[in-house]
């Protein structure tokens, strides 16, 4: 990679085998001015997390594709990995969107989360992959784009507001005005942009409300 890299593996210890499962870059952008995120009123956040993948500012995005936690049925959730998907040719690649939704993201079981591929999610610039109300489920950080979510410099943000791991603010964005809907799947769009704040050091982020 010629560069640091993050590793994944399993040991066998009664076969005392070692196995590599996978490997991805650790890619820090050289940004510094940016890092310090500081402390915010809690009504001025749509996400906060202790668990980020990325580093630096973003301040371009405009467009939020939301998966709507109270609605979003498990047992559908290919077909909202379809609606999801056209959101995305719609935006992509010129318009840089925000993705928000529940449940592992790219999961191959469709019960744990929306089984996008990435060319489904390709125009996101920044992700956050939320726990579900009614059970926990390990969260997949990005495991199945991790070359992707590097190459492209895409922040990756995990929360699990039930077990007091970050926040979503789930009413503002029921309360917004939207473009289009399809099923759970909402496309808001804002004047304003959506600032979004990353420490790649700690593994600390942001996203402000426009």
């Amino acid at each position: 990679m010629g560069a640091p890299v993050e590793i994944e593996f399993a040991v066998d210890l009664s076969k005392r085998e070692l196995a590599f499962l996978q490997l991805r870059p650790l890619a820090l952008s050289k940004e510094t001015e940016e890092l310090a995120i500081g402390k915010l009123e809690p009504n001025l956040l749509l996400c906060s997390s202790s668990s980020v993948m990325g580093n630096g500012r973003i301040d371009d995005i405009h467009d939020i594709i939301v998966v709507d936690r109270h609605r979003f049925d498990r047992a559908t959730s290919r077909a909202t990995a379809a609606d999801i998907a056209q959101f995305n040719a719609e935006l992509a690649p010129h318009r840089p969107y925000l993705l928000i939704g529940v449940g592992r993201w790219g999961s191959a079981d469709p019960w744990l989360g929306i089984p996008v591929t990435w060319d489904q999610i390709s125009g996101a610039r920044v992700i956050v992959e939320a726990g579900f109300e009614e059970f926990k489920v390990t969260p997949s950080q990005g495991t199945h784009f991790f070359q992707n979510l590097t190459s492209f410099n895409v922040g990756y943000f995990t929360v699990n507001p039930d077990a007091g791991e970050g926040t979503v603010d789930w009413a503002w964005l029921a309360a917004q005005p939207f473009v289009r809907e399809r099923s759970c799947v909402r496309h808001i769009r804002s004047e304003r942009p959506i600032i979004v704040k990353m420490n790649g050091k700690n593994g600390e982020g942001i996203i402000l409300k426009p």
